[in-house]
């Protein structure tokens, strides 16, 4: 996923680790002779496609219960918008997830988590957001930093604290902003949980001047930013989230050509979210070739999420990014290794197979690489390897 060729891809190919990094990248003919010469080990993956480990970049992994209730009243005609003004939608989930202990949240993330491991996945954004009180928000914040402690994973945590205005706030709306924006994510970033932070900017969510608000307090503690823009309307959170230079906006079913350049100039990547769309029926896809033509770094991601995307296959959301948005396979895949990194802020460290680079690795029983994008519910990964350690039977 790095050189010029289709994908990148070199057949017949061999490559070195020296402890969690890759070494030499060469043929395989010239990796056998070598490593003979030298007394390595040699593993021999004949046959199997090698990617980089996928990346799953926008994900709320961590939360209590579930919206099966919301998923029926959706099919007999009921909005998301509606639920959600109604105290359904994001709210049910906080009342969930405050009466949830810390084991059972562990477990259940950890469920869905091993799910899109075997799939090939590497390293994983997981959101906070379903607290909504300083409390509960650290509870979520320190249930995803032990899955990456105890799990052959990496994981980047996001303070998602502008995700829904809680209900003890809601005649003090700038009150819970304030408080977002100052004390909780001082003590959440001083405790080193927060890699990065997010909005929900939107007309049901918050303000552009809410929003911006908390983006500012971020940029004073030196922390990068995401920002869910353009879902439901375009209010110019693309042109925000430009403008403090965040990582990534994600969803952009609505998305300006003004939008897409100052994303381009700021080199804020557009994580796309298919099985979102996918669950929400949605008919306004994102706009792919206004993207391409402003030269914005595409990723995709899994959104994983009890409300609108309960969704753990990467796999799934490489081939709903083809099938509904009309990527190419190879834009596809790219939207899960170098662009999910570059969207992470990871980039040099991983997303792609490139000396110097960690080892971190899917072995893939597939003829050729746009099959990851083609199949539906199979997965062909036969082992992965993280940091230079293999699991699996390739």
């Amino acid at each position: 996923m790095a050189g010029t060729a289709p994908y990148g891809s070199i057949d017949n190919a061999a490559l070195a680790m020296q402890g969690e990094r890759i070494a030499w990248i060469g043929a395989a003919a010239e990796g056998r002779r070598r490593a003979q010469a030298q007394g390595m080990s040699i593993h021999d993956a004949a046959g199997l496609w090698i990617t980089p480990g996928l990346i799953d970049c926008h994900t709320h992994l961590v939360y209590g219960g579930n919206r099966v209730e919301e998923f029926e009243q959706r099919l007999c005609g009921v909005s998301y918008e509606d639920i959600a003004r109604a105290g359904g939608g994001i709210q049910a989930t906080v009342r969930a997830t405050r009466a949830a202990s810390r084991e059972s949240l562990y477990e259940s993330a950890r469920a869905r988590l091993e799910c899109l491991m075997a799939e090939g996945v590497t390293h994983i954004e997981i959101k906070s957001g379903y607290g909504l009180e300083l409390a509960a928000e650290r509870r979520l914040l320190e249930v995803a930093r032990e899955l990456g402690e105890k799990l052959p994973i990496t994981v980047k945590k996001t303070f998602l604290g502008l995700h829904s205005l809680p209900p003890e706030f809601a005649t003090r709306r700038q009150s819970f902003v304030d408080q977002v924006s100052g004390p909780w994510l001082d003590a959440l970033a001083g405790a080193g949980l927060v890699d990065a932070v997010d909005s929900f900017c939107e007309g049901i969510a918050f303000s552009l001047a809410e929003t911006e608000q908390f983006l500012q307090a971020a940029k004073k503690l030196g922390l990068s930013a995401h920002l869910h823009a353009g879902q439901l309307s375009d209010l110019g959170a693309a042109q925000l989230a430009a403008k403090y230079s965040a990582l990534s906006a994600d969803h952009l079913e609505y998305v300006s050509a003004e939008g897409a350049r100052a994303m381009a100039v700021a080199g804020t990547v557009a994580v796309l979210l298919p099985t979102a769309y996918f669950t929400l029926r949605q008919t306004t896809p994102p706009p792919i070739a206004l993207l391409r033509e402003a030269g914005v770094a595409i990723a995709v991601a899994t959104d994983s999420n009890p409300g609108t995307s309960p969704c753990t296959s990467i796999l799934l959301a490489l081939s709903m990014a083809c099938t509904l948005f009309g990527l190419t396979p190879e834009e596809a895949l790219a939207g899960v290794t170098r662009n999910a990194a570059r969207a992470l802020g990871v980039l040099e460290d991983v997303g792609t197979i490139e000396v110097g680079k960690r080892a971190d690795l899917a072995f893939w029983r597939i003829e050729r690489p746009a099959q990851l994008c083609y199949g539906l519910g199979g997965n062909p990964c036969a082992a992965v390897m993280y940091r230079g350690k293999i699991r699996g039977n390739a």
